[in-house]
């Protein structure tokens, strides 16, 4: 591929910012700077990256990582920037407000793309405007990089591939629950989801679009899966009682738009739900009031108004000691599609707080996966699961400190 002469395999694209600065910082201890990979920081301004390269020669006493200065505003910096590298890493949200231009221009360029993206009215916009593109210059780029969406994504893929290899077919039926957390959501991930909002609040088509549970799938797909979960309900397979998770509504469209990227090979009858675990009914019942609450005043400029005094901003974000004191955990349920007694279940677990630290590492994984490991899929659009597969799963087990097992069923 033409861009394997480039000056360097990966660029940091807001490495200024709270989560940018994190993923350089995890680059850094991991992969060193002047070394084999070459990765830079990059930015908008040069004065905060200068900052930033600083801090990182003098923890890891390694060389200085070169610094390139391009601005989201301006298609000619992006262009010049995408030009020099391999993969592009980027921290800039919301991405319905800053993100395009650089689609646009890792797609033209044969430029490989990762994000954090989780606002799914944006993706469905430009995977078909930019896939001609990415198909003719053999980019790939893979949206939702972080704690949305990959342990939802690579957790099914995960367990689809161990009823293969244990039982010769794929569940037809996969249930997400969310166990023990601990950790907050990132002030980027509320801006993001504040901008989806508005859009939606504005545009009835959005509205439309966000109701669809295909709606990251190719044009015209359907499927027997219908509105994500709105009130607390009782799960006989894990006897516990569940209630909505925040999450499911980005994660369940990608799992799904793996499934089509992939083939179909878990069947066209294919369903999946997420939803969060609760220790009783009455804390399904509240956890329920709270968000239905929640995004109900969110829905209402008033009420974002209202909530943007209480939640943390883009660029802010907890402690160090907070977030290594986080951690999460997903179980997959697979039904057997002949035999119930076959029914398998994984769990998918993380270090760190989920929106913050474990993210981090995440996004910086799969960039790595982008610049270094031997992919079999050409130009395009891709899930982190259809895209980058065993090549991730083994970067996020060996250096992102997750863990993917199977577990017996209770």
């Amino acid at each position: 591929m033409a861009n394997q002469q480039r000056d360097f395999d990966l660029i940091i694209w807001g490495a200024t910012g709270f989560t940018g600065a994190l993923v350089a910082e995890y680059m850094a201890q991991t992969y060193g700077t002047g070394g084999t990979l070459r990765w830079a920081l990059g930015g908008r301004s040069e004065k905060k990256l200068q900052s930033l390269q600083k801090t990182l020669q003098a923890r890891y006493a390694g060389e200085p990582l070169p610094l390139v200065v391009a601005d989201s505003d301006d298609p000619a910096s992006l262009r010049d920037m995408v030009q020099r590298t391999r993969v592009v890493c980027t921290t800039v949200g919301p991405y319905a407000r800053y993100g395009t231009p650089l689609v646009a221009a890792c797609a033209t360029n044969g430029t490989h793309y990762c994000d954090l993206t989780g606002e799914v009215q944006w993706m469905a916009r430009v995977i078909p405007e930019y896939q001609a593109a990415a198909e003719a210059s053999g980019a790939r780029l893979v949206h939702t990089c972080g704690f949305d969406s990959i342990p939802s994504d690579m957790g099914t893929w995960f367990l689809q591939q161990r009823m293969l290899e244990r039982h010769g077919e794929p569940s037809h039926y996969v249930k997400a629950r969310v166990g023990r957390n601990k950790g907050s959501a990132s002030g980027g991930t509320i801006a993001s989801m504040l901008e989806v909002l508005e859009e939606a609040r504005r545009d009835s088509a959005v509205r439309k679009l966000l109701s669809n549970p295909y709606a990251l799938c190719p044009p015209g797909t359907t499927g027997l899966d219908g509105p994500d979960q709105a009130g607390a309900r009782y799960d006989s397979d894990f006897e516990r009682w569940t209630c909505p998770f925040i999450m499911a509504a980005i994660n369940g469209r990608v799992v799904r738009r793996s499934h089509c990227l992939l083939g179909k090979p878990w069947g066209e009858d294919f369903q999946y739900d997420e939803s969060q675990l609760c220790d009783s009914r009455a804390q399904a019942l509240r956890n329920t009031l709270a968000l239905g609450a929640a995004m109900a005043g969110l829905a209402t400029g008033p009420g974002r108004k209202l909530f943007a005094h209480f939640l943390p901003k883009p660029g802010e974000g907890p402690s160090r000691e907070q977030r290594e004191a986080g951690h999460y955990e997903l179980f997959f349920h697979g039904a057997h599609p002949a035999d119930r007694a076959l029914d398998m279940r994984v769990r998918v677990a993380g270090q760190l707080d989920p929106g913050y630290g474990s993210t981090s590492r995440m996004l910086a994984e799969a960039a790595v996966c982008l610049a270094r490991d031997p992919l079999t899929v050409g130009g395009g659009f891709w899930t982190p699961a259809s895209g980058l597969g065993d090549h991730l799963l083994t970067r996020l087990v060996e250096n992102a400190g997750l863990t993917f097992e199977e577990v017996p069923l209770e």
